[in-house]
């Protein structure tokens, strides 16, 4: 069990340089500043982000670094000048500040904000027993989830449900990579009328079926042709030859979205696939708006997150089941 919130340590788990496991450690418990509140966490979702961190395909601002940002939690004390009042459940996503004065920030931008700090990255996020937090980045999670149903919601939801806003209104609808975030979007598109085609690593039967388990009408190999032309296409997984691939897939007009933060490099493709007003354009991180979004939608659908749990020390084994693809859904911290 953690210490207590007013003095002592806490558990986490740290990155002390990029292709090393992560290390335990016992290390104080963070004290809030006066726009922050402090959270006594109690579930973390494991991002392919963090394992791009871990991997050493993303750089952090700092070392030692404590990964995650897909958190929930209970506040144990608020800052002096935060609304935000102690024992209140509240998530908190990978996007952790934002100056709030750039033309980014002041035209509904906030997510391209240059001076954007993360969490799990720029500031120790998740894999913890304790974090603090910018209050104005603290969501409310509805009362139908449990903290570790409700984790995945915090960045496989939030990216994927901004993903799907910029595919704009399409009906056929092609998701590349049945992970987390397409089990959750998934989901928000069929309950929007759409229809789904996923399509996995070749080979994949088990991620193809459970793709159709969650709605979609048909599921196939990365590189196959879907039965008929796309409207859109979302990419999660990332794999840079998969650019072409959901070119030729998606029709005239239609839209392929980069949902990752990482990609391997995309290999030439001739213009004729770009050709006939389709658009190619990339996500990045979320907005409070999308937030407040998607956590009033998620239970009415309702959204159900498929989630394997370990313990918070276990978050290596949890690192390796993503890499290896042994991961069905989402894989949760659960710290208590």
């Amino acid at each position: 069990m953690a210490a207590s919130s007013n003095a002592g340590t806490m558990l986490a788990m740290v990155l002390d340089r990029a292709g090393l496991p992560l290390r335990r450690e016992e290390r104080p418990i963070p004290q809030p500043k006066s726009d922050q509140v402090l959270i006594r966490i109690d579930a973390c979702a494991v991002c392919r982000t963090d394992l791009h961190i871990v991997d050493g395909e993303l750089s952090p601002s700092k070392l030692p670094l404590i990964p995650g940002h897909e958190i929930i939690g209970r506040i144990a004390r608020s800052g002096s000048a935060t609304p935000l009042p102690e024992g209140a459940r509240v998530g908190v996503p990978w996007l952790a500040w934002t100056c709030g004065e750039c033309a980014f920030c002041l035209s509904s931008r906030e997510n391209l904000c240059d001076r954007a700090r993360f969490t799990g990255f720029d500031l120790d996020g998740g894999f913890a027993e304790y974090t603090v937090a910018d209050a104005r980045y603290c969501f409310p999670i509805p009362d139908r989830y449990t903290d570790q149903e409700a984790a995945p919601l915090m960045c496989a939801g939030l990216i994927g449900y901004r993903s799907l806003k910029l595919a704009g209104d399409a009906e056929r609808l092609g998701i590349y990579g049945i992970g987390a975030a397409a089990h959750i979007l998934i989901q928000v598109a069929r309950h929007q009328g759409r229809r789904v085609f996923a399509f996995t690593r070749a080979g994949d039967n088990a991620g193809q079926e459970f793709a159709r388990s969650l709605g979609a009408e048909w599921a196939g190999g990365s590189h196959e042709k879907p039965p008929m032309p796309l409207d859109a296409a979302i990419i999660f997984a990332p794999v840079g030859s998969l650019v072409p691939a959901a070119l030729r897939a998606v029709n005239k007009g239609g839209v392929v979205v980069c949902g990752g933060i990482h990609m391997s490099d995309i290999p030439s493709f001739p213009y004729q696939l770009l050709w006939g007003e389709r658009v190619l354009r990339s996500v990045a991180n979320l907005t409070r708006a999308d937030g407040i979004e998607l956590l009033a939608l998620a239970p009415r659908i309702p959204v159900r997150t498929e989630i394997q749990s370990f313990p918070l020390t276990a978050a290596n084994d949890a690192l390796t089941s993503l890499r290896s693809g042994k991961v069905r859904g989402a894989a949760v911290l659960s710290i208590r």
